[in-house]
């Protein structure tokens, strides 16, 4: 996304300015002494936003289960009858 500096010791344009240059370039940083002090940046609607679909097997690896996943917990053994051990 481009960037507009404006030094606001120099700054003369109206607010109206700033906001159509933001929505431009992308987005106006306001300095004092050179040093950036604010920034105006355009609204991104909801349908400008990209929707990202995942991708199937993206997470491959990230996630494991342990061979013992379905085993009975040992604190649950109390409620679970006399059958199990």
């Amino acid at each position: 996304m481009a960037q507009t500096e404006f030094e606001l010791q120099q700054f003369q344009l109206g607010v109206e300015a700033l906001v159509e240059q933001a929505s431009r370039t992308g987005e106006v940083i306001l300095t004092r002494h050179g040093q950036p002090v604010a920034r105006i940046v355009p609204v991104i609607s909801r349908s400008e936003l990209k929707v990202r679909k995942p991708k199937f097997g993206s997470a491959r690896g990230l996630v494991t289960v342990p061979d013992d996943f379905d085993a009975p917990l040992e604190d649950m053994r109390p409620y679970m009858g006399p059958t199990s051990k």
